[in-house]
């Protein structure tokens, strides 16, 4: 887990780099010096990265925060995957009935 003080000192590098955090949230640090928090998940095993706000407005505890709120996002959008599949496989039905 990232303490308040490594995010805040880390530096930008000739090329950019990560801070885990844990549970798929992440600092990103662009060689530009632009730090921002991101958080990896998968959906129907596919990994994806949704960016929650930029450093320092976004501070580390709100960060975790976010994190906490895009899982929940991401539990339910599973969900709806689920359900569009089986909307989409009704709709094919239909087509090779007519």
């Amino acid at each position: 887990m990232l303490t308040a003080l490594e995010v805040k000192n880390a530096k930008p590098k000739e090329k950019p780099y990560k801070l885990t955090d844990g549970h798929g949230l992440f600092l990103y640090v662009a060689p530009s010096g632009k730090k921002t928090w991101r958080y990896r998940f998968v959906i129907a095993g596919t990994e994806s990265t949704f960016v929650l706000g930029e450093y320092p407005v976004l501070s580390l505890e709100k960060a975790r925060i976010e994190r906490a709120a895009a899982r929940e996002m991401v539990k339910g959008v599973k969900n709806l995957c689920e359900e569009r599949r089986s909307q989409e496989i009704e709709q094919i039905k239909k087509i090779k009935r007519l």
